[in-house]
Order: C-alpha cells, then sequence, then structure tokens
C-alpha cells in the first residue's frame, strides 16, 4: 500500500507541477510576444523567438536530467545556458511591464514560475527515475530469494508452493525402482526413477539412498 501511495503522490505531484509550468509558460509567451512586436520584429518572428528562449531553459534542463540518470559529471554548457535562458526570460517579462514596482513583480512573476515549476518538474523525474531500479532489482531478487528457500529446504524441495514429497510418494517410488530392476538385478537411476514421478534428479538419488538404508522397507 505504501509503494502505491507513493506512486500516487508522485503522479499528482508531476500533474500539478505540470500544469503550474503550463499556464507560467503561456503568460511569460505573451509577455515576450509583446516585447518583440513592440520592437518592430515581423510576425512569425515574434512567435518564434519566445519559444527559443523558453525552449533554451527546457533544453539545458533535460540535458542536466539525462547526464545525471547517465551518471556523467554535468559539463559547464548547460548550467551556463539554463542561466541564460533564465535571466532572458526574466528580464523580457519584467520589460514589458508598467514602470512600477509591483507591475515588474507581477510581469516577473509567469517568468520565475515557469522555472521554478519546471524544475521541480525535473526533480519529481530524476525520483521517479531513481524508484524505478530499485523495483527492478526487488523483481530480480525474488526469484532468487525462491531458490534460496527451496536450497535450505533440502534435497526433495520444488519450486512453487510445495515442498517436499510425502513418505508415501517415496515408499511407491522404491516400490518402482524395486519391480523395474535391470536383468543384472541393478536399480534403475536416480534420474529414471525422478522422471517417472515428475520429480528432479536429486529426489530419486534419495529415494534409492532412504530405500538401501531400509528406510523405505514396508514398501518391498
Amino acid at each position: 500500500m505504501t509503494g502505491r501511495a507513493d506512486r500516487w503522490i508522485g503522479r499528482t505531484t508531476i500533474g500539478c507541477v505540470g500544469l503550474l509550468a503550463l499556464i507560467a509558460g503561456t503568460v511569460s509567451y505573451l509577455h515576450m510576444h509583446a516585447l518583440v512586436v513592440l520592437h518592430g520584429e515581423p510576425g512569425w518572428v515574434a512567435a518564434l523567438t519566445p519559444l527559443s528562449v523558453d525552449g533554451m531553459i527546457v533544453a539545458a534542463s533535460t540535458t542536466l536530467l539525462a547526464e545525471s540518470r547517465a551518471g556523467c559529471r554535468c559539463g559547464v554548457l548547460p548550467w551556463l545556458l539554463l542561466a541564460v535562458g533564465s535571466v532572458t526570460s526574466l528580464a523580457a517579462n519584467v520589460a514589458v511591464a508598467e514602470p512600477t514596482p509591483t507591475g515588474r513583480v507581477i510581469a516577473a512573476w509567469p517568468s520565475f514560475a515557469l522555472i521554478g515549476s519546471y524544475e521541480l518538474l525535473m526533480r519529481e523525474v530524476r525520483r521517479a527515475a531513481a524508484r524505478a531500479p530499485r523495483s527492478s532489482v526487488q523483481a530480480r531478487r525474488r526469484p532468487e530469494a525462491a531458490t534460496a528457500v527451496s536450497a535450505l529446504a533440502g534435497p526433495n524441495a520444488e519450486t512453487g508452493i510445495r515442498r517436499a514429497p510425502s513418505r508415501d510418494l517415496q515408499r511407491q517410488a522404491w516400490q518402482w525402482a524395486l519391480v523395474n530392476r535391470a536383468a543384472d538385478g541393478s536399480l534403475p537411476s536416480g534420474r529414471a526413477i525422478a522422471a517417472n514421478y515428475g520429480r528432479h534428479e536429486r529426489w530419486g538419488r534419495l529415494v534409492k539412498r532412504l530405500g538401501a538404508a531400509g528406510e523405505l522397507a514396508d514398501a518391498a
């Protein structure tokens, strides 16, 4: 239940942060679009320039995330581009504000919220990526644990729910071995006994050993 709750909280957090980034990015885009138009650039330039600014932030953050997941040491360039893109976005939003402290704060907030929410989103992605290998390691360990339990249960052990065959089945197998002796009087091999009862070869050798010791003599 705890793991399921953690996954639900993680997905909810990513969804909320993603929605916040979308809202802040839209307002920041409109501010930068207005600034580019104000300086006389044509419509297609005004439409693409804000995307190049915020796109640099996204590209730099994604590169840092990829290098972090790969275990590589992040270089200077991604951090530099992230800083330049963040400052440019913030300055462009402030440039279209009313020349008052309140107006500048209001205009700067969408860009600040976009940068902050995107970094929070990248942090959640890193955490989700860190949880995935741990889950796969635990899944790989389960079969190993089952094998270890079977080994501790002894040579009679089977994988699955059943642990050891009953003594009655061993007696039946010993009786079958006695009936199916070879012409020279030798008993069938442990593999042959086990195969006849759908068991492992070790189980067949155990039946032969117990039978030869007289522990299954009542079946004779």
